[in-house]
């Protein structure tokens, strides 16, 4: 098998169409199985393997026969994974950076107009979007768990558990 499929690999980098589709579609399987474990997100998956098929598509002609192809194909799929992350890490760093300074800005904006800028505002900001937003319809407005899950799009027993999570937060950032 080792020796055929080298032949295919070295037929499809050679240009040949079909040789190339052959190794993609039985190698396909294996990786997206692999990629889904490496994951754990089926979609995200689904996305690796096909910037995976792509990118052994674009440099059929690195692979040196070294390792079995599927062992190739798994390591450009798990370094495209692990770019991902990475890029996403500096991602949440650049918006963590970025919703600091507007935190900070709207609080120098209340004190520049004699307003209080509380503990309890200060302790929101470190709660989740999800949760300041189920904290503020639920104890600072009023609505029910029905009509914040209708406004969130999102089952009133969702809204429950959102807030009452928030709320423990908040209880441990006064303590």
């Amino acid at each position: 098998m080792r020796t055929a499929e080298l032949e295919e690999v070295r037929r499809a980098a050679e240009g040949d169409d079909s040789a190339l589709a052959s190794l993609l579609q039985r190698h396909y399987s294996f990786v997206y199985k692999y990629l889904v474990k490496v994951t754990m997100d089926p979609n995200l998956a689904e996305e690796i393997v096909q910037d995976t098929m792509i990118r052994c598509m674009e440099n059929i002609r690195r692979y040196d026969g070294t390792s079995a192809f599927s062992s190739w194909m798994i390591t450009i799929g798990t370094r495209i994974y692990i770019d991902r992350i990475r890029r996403k890490k500096r991602e949440q760093s650049w918006l963590d950076l970025i919703r600091h300074q507007a935190i900070r800005r709207f609080r120098w904006q209340l004190e520049s107009r004699n307003e209080e800028w509380t503990d309890v505002m200060d302790a929101m900001t470190r709660l989740t979007p999800e949760h300041r937003v189920t904290v503020l319809l639920k104890h600072y407005y009023g609505y029910s768990y029905d009509e914040i899950g209708d406004m969130l799009g999102i089952p009133a027993g969702t809204a429950k558990s959102r807030t009452a999570y928030g709320l423990r937060q908040l209880r441990k950032e006064l303590e």
